[in-house]
């Protein structure tokens, strides 16, 4: 049988396993993809992923690759396939549509223009058209749309493989069953269970990683419950190839039902959850395999008399209101009978928050990123040897040790909370964990405090030459000692910097050598920043409205980015639907940071124009090569620069107007030039400008947590007049 190019769909973070997987079923030129994986076969190797993959989604059959700029040519080029060899006129089809970063921008209508030539198609030969059921139909078709770039596909699984079967309808399922299976073979479930180690889960809901594991320890296809899939459908079904894979699968199980297996638990408090888990493990034909039963956290035991096993659990998130205060007790629970009545396990834990994540108390010696949906978790991976020490959050783990504040200290130490209580909602809703909560708001304590997640990026403003040095110190140390109760983080998660008036490129200049990036959040975007080793940390927060008004703006737009630091804005502009970017800027340390933002994000910094130049020397460059070439530009020069482009330097007051000039160059008619700085006294000379249309955003870009110090930049709007 002839090898086909195949594509499965997975959740973000699963790539590496389904690959891995994916070879252990025989795929062969496997190659990892943005939320999924290609490989190369014969139809039996993908009727084998729609029954064996305990990870897939869906697995996507491509029929045709072609350009679409517009709907008139995708039906055309829908026209061309012939559906009489995968469709009968007497079954029903559906259309599914992605669309990133093209003209086709609206899936609905996108999946209309291909029902359509379908529907046209069997009416012009025949008189007769196949019907469209959206919930179960005989053939599923996949229009994926990339910078206008159309691949249409079967989908032979017709519906998400996580949907194994054994579930009952409207039982609440945090967990879905493709994420409880990354978690165990993360957690080295099929090793464990392949040695006699048992496997508890002290909080197993309605059971689904106690099943999942079952499912695996009797080595059962969990495709077997199935009584759906998108190629019984297609007019290409080769039933006696999948009879015989079923035959062998059932096969396996039964002689996997006979093995002697270690114990398979699952614990929780809630009687109608485990009522639920048995009619699960009924349905899953393990209800001989796996035990479950009513008990609390504190009643928890672990099953003895076997190999060293796993524990594994999915505690609450913190994702309800308030809940999030209750929770750290909890996860210290866990984290104690963890460490008392499992020693010798592995243990492995996900969680969407990474303080409760701290709140276990032992050391995780492995951390992996999984999504829940939407949600970006953390698997947390422990080995509970007697090295792995339990620390209890009534002794302080992971805290603050209180420690008396003085009167200054404590009135700090109040402004901070008051603060903390005004932002925290807002940062929470409008998923933003990165903000500025306290700038100087006292004379006295003339600091900077910016909330990195757990961290916190403190910058002191050098004191006046008239204040007495001691008591300079004296007041950054009640900041010191006042941060770490208020926000409960212990004092090495507070990185301090000295700010002061900098002259030329000394705010880039390095602080310190330690390299390490951490992971934030900014709505939809995410992004690397480094706490130690620069004065700034490679995202200006105050930028965060304007960021938010470039993805806005962005969707189908060529995007410029100049002077462009770690390609913040270019990860908006992407996550917005830009075709193309284009980011400029003369650091190479910067460039390289920015292509980590663009990978974080999951679009590839190969496919973007990522240019290391000097900005000036660039714009003078493309004056004609790139005339009327973007349509949407983030203009974002420094106060002052020594530039190879001119005969002495670069100053933003001075030589604004040249610049913007030649920028207006490069906008396309009809295009949109931001342009920012942070010069505080900085006058715009419009006059000087007759041909541009130029509208102030600066109090529409000044964020709430900046808007005590609105002065922090200017921002303007500028297009060529219609």
């Amino acid at each position: 049988m002839q090898n086909q190019p195949f594509f499965v769909t997975a959740a973000l973070g699963f790539e590496p396993l389904l690959a891995a997987e994916l070879i252990e079923l025989g795929a062969s030129e496997v190659k990892e993809e943005r939320a999924g994986v290609s490989f190369v076969g014969e139809l039996s190797i993908a009727y084998k992923v729609c029954l064996w993959s305990r990870l897939a989604s869906r697995v996507l059959l491509p029929l045709a690759i072609f350009p679409a700029l517009d709907t008139d040519q995708l039906y055309a080029e829908v026209q061309k396939i012939d559906w009489a060899e995968h469709l009968s006129v007497a079954r029903t089809f559906a259309v599914d549509c992605t669309t990133v970063r093209s003209q086709i921008n609206h899936t609905r209508y996108g999946a209309l223009r291909v029902k359509d030539a379908i529907v046209d198609q069997f009416r012009a030969r025949s008189g007769e058209r196949p019907s469209i059921s959206v919930e179960q139909p005989d053939l599923r078709i996949n229009l994926h749309l990339f910078k206008d770039q159309a691949t249409l596909s079967i989908d032979l699984s017709g519906d998400s493989l996580h949907r194994r079967g054994y579930r009952i309808d409207g039982v609440h399922a945090p967990l879905k069953e493709n994420l409880a299976a990354a978690i165990l073979i993360r957690g080295g479930w099929p090793e464990i269970a392949a040695t006699g180690g048992a496997l508890v889960d002290p909080m197993c809901g309605s059971g689904t990683l106690p099943l999942e594991a079952g499912l695996m320890a009797t080595d059962t296809a969990p495709g077997l419950l199935r009584d759906y899939f998108g190629f019984f459908g297609w007019q290409q079904f080769d039933d006696a190839l999948w009879q015989r894979l079923r035959e062998e699968a059932l096969l396996r199980q039964h002689d996997g039902l006979k093995r002697r297996l270690a114990p398979i638990v699952g614990y929780d408090s809630d009687s109608r959850a485990i009522k639920a888990a048995w009619q699960h493990a009924q349905n899953a034909g393990l209800e001989k395999i796996i035990h479950f039963e009513k008990r609390t956290l504190r009643e928890f035991s672990a099953p003895v008399g076997f190999a060293p096993g796993l524990l594994v659990a999915n505690p609450p998130y913190g994702e309800r209101l308030g809940e999030e205060h209750e929770l750290p007790p909890l996860y210290n629970l866990l984290g104690e009978q963890m460490a008392n009545k499992c020693v010798g396990w592995k243990a492995a834990v996900i969680t969407s928050n990474p303080q409760l994540g701290r709140s276990i108390g032992l050391r995780a010696g492995k951390i992996n990123t999984l999504y829940n949906g939407a949600l970006k978790c953390q698997l947390l991976q422990f080995v509970l040897d007697e090295k792995n020490r339990w620390q209890s959050l009534a002794a302080g783990a992971g805290r603050a040790v209180k420690k008396e504040l003085s009167p200054g200290a404590e009135m700090f130490a109040n402004r901070l909370r008051k603060n903390l209580k005004k932002f925290e909602k807002w940062a929470n809703r409008e998923r933003i964990d990165c903000y500025r909560l306290y700038d100087a708001d006292l004379p006295e304590y003339a600091v900077a405090v910016d909330l990195y997640g757990d961290e916190v990026h403190l910058q002191e403003y050098r004191a006046p030459k008239d204040i007495d040095p001691k008591k300079a110190a004296q007041r950054l140390q009640d900041v010191q000692d006042a941060l770490p109760q208020v926000l409960d983080i212990s004092s090495d998660k507070i990185h301090l910097k000295i700010r002061q008036q900098q002259k030329g490129k000394q705010q880039y200049e390095k602080q310190a050598r330690r390299g390490i990036l951490k992971e934030v959040q900014e709505g939809n975007c995410k992004f690397l920043v480094n706490l130690t080793d620069y004065l700034d940390t490679g995202l200006f927060l105050d930028h965060r409205p304007a960021r938010q008004l470039i993805q806005n703006m962005a969707h189908g737009s060529r995007f410029l980015n100049l002077f462009a630091y770690t390609g913040s804005a270019t990860v908006h502009a992407l996550v917005g639907g830009a075709m193309e970017t284009t980011t400029v800027d003369m650091s190479r340390t910067y460039l390289e940071w920015a292509r980590k933002n663009i990978a974080l994000n999951d679009f590839d910094p190969d496919d973007e124009e990522l240019i290391q130049t000097d900005c000036l020397v660039w714009i003078d460059g493309v004056q004609s090569e790139r005339a009327a070439a973007f349509d949407l530009i983030f203009l974002d020069p420094p106060t002052f620069s020594n530039s190879k482009s001119m005969d002495s330097s670069f100053d933003v007051q001075r030589d604004h107007v040249g610049l913007l000039r030649k920028v207006a160059k490069l906008l396309s008619p009809g295009g949109t030039l931001i342009f920012s700085n942070n010069l505080r006294n900085f006058k715009l000379d419009a006059d000087a400008l007759p041909e541009l249309q130029i509208e102030s955003l600066t109090d529409k870009t000044i964020p709430l947590d900046f808007a005590r110090h609105p002065r922090i930049h200017n921002c303007w709007l500028i297009r060529h007049h219609s």
